[in-house]
């Protein structure tokens, strides 16, 4: 596919529908939000066919854009008055001239509100979705391109961008990654999606989903929460990734749940004793860990982890709701030798990653709020993650094609430049559901080479339903 520039076509701003008393205050962030201040915002997409009519209410009525576009900023509207730091700014106050702290929090009253942009590209749905790596101009189908969530003090919160393709449509959001974490922006996509199908109600609507925007701390500490920085040079800077290609790979749920049984067996042959069975999952994130690190050529004296992006919601006592609203995850990590991973199988690497998950209780959680409020400090993406390293991000668990906006199911799911190194994998729900997983796997072009010729890997990627029909 040619390069193709993506034009902007319009833009504005959303705001509440109606005034919240609770947005005249500060809004101030927990320890899980400050640390993400010198990382990317969160971008992730769905990309729709372009259909002949627009399904509002369960009316048909002829395709218009310009209807679509009106819809989708009128729902935005409503759905900002339950989340309503998304139109906020970031804002920065220095409490005491004589001490080197400052005071970072979301200033919901001086702000344009939430940006919405118009777009157009020319290129059709099949120019996306055919090649094997995913398009470069994907990535401009959002906003905050290389942006960190510090620079939401000047910039949005969150985007919404829609872009027209030749017979497509795509909606990007871009949102700072200090507001919520994966399960927090789903959360907003679905109660976005789920008043968009209640057109025509000017009141506030109840959500099925209220989210919990009261953030959370342990006993004994109550907010603001002073960091040890003065200057935005002191803890913010700028990654860059080295050159990648990102691909697509399916796994259907024949195939996970193949990958489950031959890690469950293998297991039985270690003598790791654990309680309950390796899921499905741990061992799709067992086979890209030994894969990747195949791929990579990594020496056999080195030692490599797998991280998994872990929900700790539920893992607190007492647990905090799913609908908590914020940043509430771990990127727990997993060790082993190059040697001791790929001498043996894949129920070893699996059992490895299954009782790490195992062990990651209350106490963890919370030591490690307890040692950042000791001593604030802020993740950089250059130091988290390393060339010896898998981190498998985001969750298949997440809903991602209940989001319709009246354009029947999106046919693919897809994400920006942002948090993107070698070694980062990205889990999705797969198209057809039933517990299939699609991932994005990003390596640097000879490594995706050699993982493409991998006999186990690729013995377990399938094929999509869309490229079967």
């Amino acid at each position: 596919m040619s390069a193709e520039t993506v034009k902007q076509i319009s833009e504005c701003f959303i705001k509440p529908k109606y005034e919240v008393p609770e947005a005249k205050k500060p809004y101030y962030l927990a320890p899980m939000d400050l640390a993400m201040l010198s990382v990317h915002y969160i971008q992730k997409g769905l990309l729709f066919n372009k259909p002949s009519h627009l399904n509002n209410n369960n009316n048909q009525q002829p395709y218009s854009t310009q209807n679509l576009l009106e819809t989708l900023k009128d729902s935005l509207s409503l759905t900002l008055v339950h989340f309503y730091p998304l139109a906020g700014r970031l804002a920065t106050t220095q409490v005491d001239d004589h001490r080197h702290e400052s005071l970072i929090f979301v200033d919901c009253n001086n702000s344009p509100g939430v940006r919405f942009i118009h777009a157009a590209v020319d290129v059709t749905v099949s120019d996306i979705l055919s090649p094997t790596d995913v398009p470069v101009v994907v990535q401009s189908f959002f906003d905050h391109d290389r942006a960190v969530n510090h620079d939401g003090h000047s910039s949005s919160l969150l985007t919404i961008q829609v872009t027209e393709l030749l017979d497509g449509i795509f909606i990007g959001c871009s949102m700072n990654h200090v507001l919520g974490d994966g399960t927090s922006y789903w959360h907003f996509w679905n109660m976005w999606s789920e008043i968009h199908g209640r057109k025509g109600e000017e009141l506030v609507p109840l959500l099925s989903r209220m989210p919990l925007l009261q953030r959370w701390f342990p006993q004994g500490y109550n907010p603001p929460i002073l960091l040890p920085f003065v200057q935005p040079d002191e803890f913010v800077t700028r990654y860059e990734a080295p050159q990648l290609r990102e691909r697509i790979f399916h796994f259907s749920p024949e195939s996970m749940a193949r990958l489950k049984a031959k890690a469950n067996e293998e297991n039985n042959n270690h003598d790791i004793t654990i309680t309950t069975k390796i899921s499905s999952f741990q061992a799709l994130s067992a086979l890209c860990w030994r894969a990747i690190v195949k791929a990579n050529r990594l020496p056999r004296d080195k030692l490599t982890g797998c991280r998994l992006a872990t929900n700790n919601r539920h893992r607190l006592n007492p647990p905090l709701p799913q609908d908590y609203f914020g940043n509430c995850i771990s990127a727990m990590r997993t060790s082993a030798t190059v040697a001791d991973l790929l001498d043996h199988n894949l129920g070893f690497a699996a059992s490895l990653l299954h009782q790490s998950v195992l062990n990651h209780s209350d106490k963890i959680v919370r030591d490690f709020v307890t040692d950042w409020l000791k001593s604030p400090h802020v993740y950089q993406l250059d130091k988290l993650f390393d060339c010896y390293s898998v981190m498998m991000g985001s969750s298949p668990r997440f809903d991602m094609y209940g989001n319709e906006f009246g354009l029947g199911k999106a046919v693919a799911v897809r994400s920006g430049y942002a948090n993107k190194f070698v070694g980062k994998v990205t889990s999705y729900e797969g198209y057809e559901g039933g517990g299939s997983v699609d991932l994005e796997i990003c390596l640097p072009p000879d490594s995706m080479e050699v993982l493409e010729s991998d006999l186990e890997f690729m013995g377990a990627v399938s094929l999509s339903c869309k490229e079967v029909q």
